[in-house]
């Protein structure tokens, strides 16, 4: 695991969207997964900016959204559909005939969540699935416990996560069920690219990367990737017992690993 410690938020979602933009401009078909949230939404942000001033090109990008509320519109201000709309889809040349978010109406969820799963393997496999990280571990909605050999499937939100994500909703509920993909399924990428930034994430981070590998801290699967970064700013940093040695790392990269 590469962990990349940056001053602020702002250089996360740079940094972020400078390793995607690379990607893509060396591979016009990549395969993206993509996550949903307030990191993210800044390294989509800097997206937006590469395509419009550097001209990157996604018209032959594939795309697989990690996660989605069951039952709620696409047009509801809430969905994750209407985030990805909102925040990239609308705003790069993106072909939506190859922009797949997961299922949630009709009477075969488990039916469509296997059809998501070969979908996945038949675009090639994910290249790099973005991704952020609860304030309890969590990864997608992989809820803490959530079996590391999971797949695609429906979960049922622990309350800690339903009230983070409380002011979508307003007066609504919030929706105790979601479909994500599983914790299987993100490992099968061949990138995971994690971004967290702000106090509020230091300890998920801290055990992520440093405690066990442990079903009640989803992310820590990421320390079996084979290539996963984490990229993370100096308040979300604050708990890593090890962060000057991770600076220290970075500043003496080899010039090959740059």
């Amino acid at each position: 695991m590469e962990v990349i410690i940056l001053p602020a938020a702002r250089d996360v979602a740079m940094a972020a969207a400078g390793i995607i933009a690379r990607l893509v401009a060396g591979k016009p078909g990549a395969v993206l997964g993509l996550a949903t949230g307030a990191s993210v939404k800044r390294v989509y942000a800097e997206l937006v900016l590469t395509h419009q001033n550097q001209a990157l090109d996604f018209s032959r990008v594939t795309t697989f959204n990690l996660d989605e509320y069951v039952g709620l519109s696409a047009l509801h201000p809430a969905s994750f559909h209407a985030f990805m709309e909102e925040h990239f889809l609308s705003r790069v040349n993106v072909d939506r005939r190859r922009v797949h978010l997961p299922p949630t109406q009709g009477d075969d969820l488990p039916g469509l969540c296997e059809k998501y799963e070969s979908d996945i393997r038949a675009a090639g496999g994910i290249d790099l699935q973005l991704l952020g990280i609860g304030r309890d571990g969590h990864l997608g909605f992989n809820e803490p416990t959530s079996s590391l050999a999971s797949r695609t499937r429906i979960k049922t939100l622990t309350g800690l996560t339903r009230e983070a994500n409380r002011s979508g909703f307003g007066e609504g509920e919030v929706p105790l069920h979601v479909v994500t993909m599983g914790i299987a399924t993100i490992l099968e990428a061949r990138h995971c690219l994690l971004v967290a930034d702000g106090a509020a994430t230091a300890d998920a981070v801290a055990r992520m990367v440093e405690g066990p590998l442990t079903a009640m801290v989803p992310a820590s699967a990421l320390q079996v990737h084979p290539l996963a970064t984490v990229i993370v700013d100096e308040a979300a940093a604050a708990g890593l017992s090890l962060r000057d040695y991770y600076r220290e790392v970075q500043r003496n990269k080899p010039q090959w690993q740059r």
